[in-house]
């Protein structure tokens, strides 16, 4: 399976290349800064600079061509303000759902996060409401105009704690509780290789199911 991940250098985006790339995929790792590269590679990845607040849909397009599946990972990240949440955590994603499209990759899992969906809480902090804001509108625009295999998932809290391997993965709402990044991965991975069902949201905490379990518990 050949996977491109938007995001490639990001804390999820590097532990999912390592897990896919070590059981033999092609891994295409999309990332802004060249500095990064040995660490992509480092993880069996395919390191490709391209800066998704700055690229046009053609450019991005070119980069999906003849992959299996796409996964945006890309984030602001802490210390960023309000305008970068609008121009990487909602418009990268949109940019990265429009090539998937014009590609030919149906299959992509969106990383977003618990809250989307709904107005940020009253009294929310200006930076964290414009998080929200921007995956839920991500959210919208691959749900209201994207032909395509879509997965949204929404994880809780994320830690660096080592992962356990077991979850709690449910449509919304799931109870608010932390996950670490190693099982946001093991999830994706489990996710890319699942037939279906796509084309729904999913929310993402520590829990007593292991991840294949709970990924197939999906469909019931």
């Amino acid at each position: 399976m050949r996977t491109v991940i938007a995001g490639g250098h990001g804390k999820i985006g590097l532990r999912l290349g390592r897990l896919l790339a070590g059981r033999g995929d092609e891994v295409v790792s999309l990332i802004r800064d060249p500095a990064q590269e040995d660490d992509v590679r480092g993880t069996g990845a395919e390191p490709v600079v391209c800066d998704l607040e700055k690229a046009g849909v053609e450019e991005v397009a070119a980069l999906l061509a003849g992959a299996d599946a796409a996964v945006f990972a890309a984030g602001a990240g802490a210390g960023s303000g309000v305008p970068r949440k609008d121009t990487v955590d909602r418009a990268a994603a949109v940019l990265l759902a429009e090539a998937a499209e014009r590609a030919g990759v149906r299959r992509l899992v969106q990383i977003s996060s618990m809250g989307a969906g709904q107005p940020p809480q009253p009294g929310s902090d200006e930076v964290w409401a414009a998080y929200i804001d921007a995956k839920t509108a991500a959210e919208n625009d691959l749900q209201g105009r994207r032909d395509l295999d879509w997965t949204i998932l929404r994880p809780g809290t994320l830690t660096d704690d080592p992962g356990t391997g077991r979850v709690t993965l449910s449509h919304p709402p799931v109870p608010p509780g932390r996950v670490s990044r190693d099982d946001v991965a093991a999830v994706i991975v489990e996710l890319l290789d699942t037939p279906g069902p796509h084309r729904h949201i999913v929310e993402l905490v520590s829990g007593d199911v292991p991840v294949a379990d709970a990924v197939r518990g999906l469909a019931s």
